[in-house]
């Protein structure tokens, strides 16, 4: 079992990577890969029943990466976990490369073509669904952002997950306030998250998205309800760990220039010393 300060290099040495893939591809979605990567390396190097060197073996757990524009950060964390190499990584952004600029079936380790908002979740209460009908143990993880729930899917979604007291069922709100648009309470406003969510039958936790203590000891006592889905409101920081991209809506789609990733760079290596 991985401790918490090993998943926390994970992450700092996963948003070093994705850096450079945004970098060099000229092209990628910062900021909600950044904020993303704690919720990702907790679930792929702690929680999830997976096997990179046989990524569809039956029995796996399921994860859904809803917010499929944040593809950047998952396609470093599967690099890292072992279902792509980094040979393949190092091709995203040019011509031919198996690495779309959202996740698709044809890379190892990736469940459906997401990135059209509002439909990792419908998917995941059927994955849910069936593996309850199979009786099988297989639990399905999905990874959304904020500014999706706007999408009148995910509602119907949550109201079914709750019908069928989908327990194996855990979904994730990357909660980071931002959306392309600007903050998400300008947007649509979405404080009474968690009430509406229970509303539809699932049990609600909000934690700290960036503390990987918190996630770590949330997904290690799921489902928080037996008979009901899990709702993890994750609140996170948008371009977490890079001080000149937190919190800026602008960074939502955008790359550095060589400045300002030789400055990332440091900043994510005084973060690895300091944890040493």
């Amino acid at each position: 079992m991985i401790n918490t300060k090993e998943l926390k290099k994970i992450a700092i040495e996963v948003r070093k990577r994705l850096m450079k893939l945004i970098y060099e591809a000229k092209g990628g979605h910062t900021g909600g890969s950044l904020s993303s990567v704690d919720v990702l390396v907790a679930l792929y190097f702690h929680t999830l029943k997976i096997n990179s060197k046989n990524p569809k073996w039956e029995d796996r757990d399921r994860f859904i990466l809803s917010k499929g524009h944040s593809v950047e950060g998952y396609y470093c964390v599967l690099e890292k976990a072992g279902f792509i190499t980094e040979e393949t990584l190092s091709t995203y952004g040019k011509f031919k490369s198996l690495l779309a600029g959202h996740p698709t079936i044809k890379v190892p380790g990736v469940e459906i073509n997401s990135g059209a908002l509002g439909h990792g979740l419908s998917v995941g209460v059927g994955m849910a669904l069936a593996a309850k009908r199979d009786k099988r143990d297989t639990r399905v993880f999905v990874l959304m952002g904020d500014g999706e729930q706007g999408e009148g899917s995910i509602m119907e979604a949550a109201n079914a997950s709750g019908h069928y007291k989908l327990d194996n069922l855990t979904a994730i709100i990357d909660r980071n306030r931002l959306q392309i648009s600007g903050n998400t309470e300008d947007v649509m406003a979405l404080d009474c998250l968690e009430g509406r969510w229970k509303a539809y039958g699932w049990e609600v936790k909000q934690v700290n998205g960036n503390n990987m203590e918190e996630l770590i000891e949330t997904l290690d006592v799921l489902p928080l309800e037996k008979g009901k889905p899990t709702m993890i409101i994750a609140n996170t920081t948008k371009g977490k760990g890079i001080s000149f991209i937190e919190n800026i809506a602008a960074w939502h789609h955008k790359v550095p220039t060589e400045e300002q990733y030789i400055q990332s760079i440091q900043e994510l290596d005084k973060q690895l010393e300091e944890l040493k």
